[in-house]
């Protein structure tokens, strides 16, 4: 299993996450603030299996809207996660 954590614009919040929830991907969103010029921007944390995660980047990929020159659509890290529950 593999956590995602992606770090997106506040624009790309809802139709990212409306994508995802789509593709039958479980999503938890984090209002969150980062950059220099301190705009909002939304973490997004996704487990997925270790066969899913590309399929669930190329949703990220896909939904992003283009960004402003210089500026990146999203942050995205994929971490291993040795155990979870759920009570």
């Amino acid at each position: 299993m593999k956590m995602i954590i992606a770090i997106l614009r506040d624009v790309d919040s809802d139709p990212v996450t409306r994508a995802l929830t789509d593709g039958h991907f479980r999503v938890t969103r984090i209002a969150s603030t980062g950059g220099i010029l301190r705009r909002g921007v939304t973490t997004l944390l996704v487990g997925v299996d270790d066969e899913k995660v590309d399929s669930a980047i190329q949703v990220l990929k896909k939904t992003c809207c283009p960004a402003p020159e210089g500026e990146k659509r999203a942050t995205i890290f994929v971490v291993p996660v040795e155990k979870y529950e759920q009570v």
